[in-house]
């Protein structure tokens, strides 16, 4: 198990800005924090993104042919905060 800074490249690479930062809210238990602190497994079919506080899966990405696979379910809220 990683921290969410460890798919930091990847998630840049699919919204095209630093989304360590943004914040979700878990739809499992409704804990609030950065991506950066979630609990992230690499060695799955794909990247898990998994809430520290009820284990609920928050993101699941996968790559197949150069294209991103993105599933939010697990969040009520993704908010992000880019700059200029």
């Amino acid at each position: 198990m990683l921290d969410g800074n460890a798919i930091a490249g990847t998630l840049d690479d699919i919204f095209g800005a630093d989304m360590t930062l943004a914040v979700a809210t878990c739809s499992g238990c409704g804990a609030r924090g950065p991506l950066a602190e979630t609990a992230v497994y690499v060695r799955a079919p794909g990247v898990v993104v998994r809430c520290r506080h009820c284990d609920n899966v928050l993101v699941v990405v996968i790559e197949r042919g150069g294209t991103y696979c993105v599933d939010v379910r697990g969040t009520t809220d993704l908010r992000s905060i880019l700059g200029p």
